[in-house]
Formats: structure tokens, C-alpha cells, sequence
């Protein structure tokens, strides 16, 4: 009884969705209702995850909406705008080599961050499928020139319809040992990662311990 009182007594939620909202193409049990409970007490939520594989967050509603819960973009928070938001805050006019799917380099792009394979500031690496052993090669020869390296979340590993696969942390480990440099990850679970969504969405939020 205390947990529902805590959870009823929020003013929004921020909620992970790989594993959380739904596993591979499979709502998990309670969600619907769940939503359905958030709409009707106007309560705020925010869906950070791991959107690199996705080319727009249209993806991710349709996504959803296939699976009966109807969420519209404003609500989406993910790694990819977490890490665009990241660089063009510290680092006005910086450029990155990028490895990852088209929905970090629209993050990078829009937030006027160009892609750069001669002379980067930054190496930034997210989930895609089409990591390559070429690319390894390039983003240790640009940090061994001096480019910094980011990731846009430390996961090992996410579930998928055919299992659990590797993810974000698996693909820059390579690029870690080759260069002796370690990462540094903008995604859950840094804090900076949730400041940045906290003010995105409106807040006051505070930390607790559910995922809901």
C-alpha cells in the first residue's frame, strides 16, 4: 500500500522502455493500463532509451501504437538527444566522427554538430547495424590524434526478438582497448542523462526507486 501511495502522490514518471515498456515486439503485462491510468491523471512521463536503431522517433510511436498504447514524439527522451545536448553544451562548434544509426547523427546534426573523419573533436559512438571493423580502425587512429570519446549509453546487452544482443557498451569496448581510453557514457545511468530530461519535461520530479 505504501509503494501505491508513493506512485499515485508523483507529479510524472520517467521510464525506461527496452525491457520495461516491452520486450523486442511484446507489450508487457500491465503497461496498457498503466498509460491509461497516466493519461487520466494528467500525470507527466518521459520514455528515455536507446532510439539508435531507430532512423526518427516516429519509429518508436508507431512502434507503440502497433501495440496499442498511442504516445506522441514530445514524450520520447533518448541517449541520441541526451548526447547531442551534451556536446553542443560543452563544446559549441565541436565535430564527431560518429558511429551509430541515423538517429544519432539527426540528434548531432540538428543540434549543429558536423560528422568529421579527418579531424574530430569528439569519436561518438551508439547502437547500429552496421559496425564494421573499418570503423574500429578510424576511431582509433582520430583518438590516438586526440579526439575525445563518448557513448551514448553504457548497456552491455538489450533484449530483442531474437534474444538478448549486444548493445552500445559491447560495440565501444573494442575502441576502449585499442586505445587505452576509456568512454565516457551519456545515457543511463548518469545522472546528466536525467537532469537534462527533468528540465526537458517540466519537473519537479524526484528520485525513486521504481521504474514507474
Amino acid at each position: 500500500m505504501r509503494d501505491l501511495e508513493i506512485i499515485r502522490s508523483k507529479h510524472g514518471f520517467i521510464s525506461d522502455m527496452d525491457g520495461v515498456i516491452y520486450q523486442g515486439s511484446q507489450l508487457l503485462p500491465g503497461v496498457k493500463e498503466f498509460v491509461d491510468w497516466l493519461r487520466k491523471e494528467k500525470k507527466a512521463v518521459s520514455l528515455p532509451h536507446q532510439l539508435q536503431r531507430n532512423a526518427h522517433l516516429l519509429n518508436s510511436t508507431k512502434k507503440l501504437l502497433a501495440m496499442g498504447i498511442d504516445i506522441d514524439e514530445s514524450h520520447f527522451y533518448t541517449s541520441a538527444l541526451a548526447t547531442a545536448q551534451f556536446l553542443k553544451t560543452q563544446a559549441p562548434g565541436s565535430s564527431a566522427y560518429i558511429i551509430g544509426a541515423h538517429g544519432l547523427m539527426n540528434a548531432l546534426y540538428d543540434a549543429g554538430i558536423p560528422f568529421n573523419d579527418v579531424n574530430p573533436d569528439y569519436v561518438v559512438v551508439g547502437e547500429t547495424t552496421g559496425y564494421n571493423y573499418e570503423m574500429i580502425i578510424k576511431a582509433t587512429q582520430l583518438i590516438n590524434q586526440g579526439a575525445k570519446l563518448i557513448a551514448t549509453n553504457s548497456d552491455l546487452t538489450g533484449p530483442s526478438d531474437r534474444g538478448i544482443i549486444p548493445a552500445c557498451r559491447a560495440l565501444v569496448a573494442p575502441i576502449e582497448l585499442a586505445t587505452g581510453v576509456a568512454a565516457y557514457f551519456i545515457g543511463k545511468p548518469n545522472p546528466l542523462m536525467m537532469r537534462t530530461g527533468l528540465k526537458k519535461f517540466g519537473g519537479p520530479f524526484r528520485r525513486c526507486r521504481h521504474d514507474w
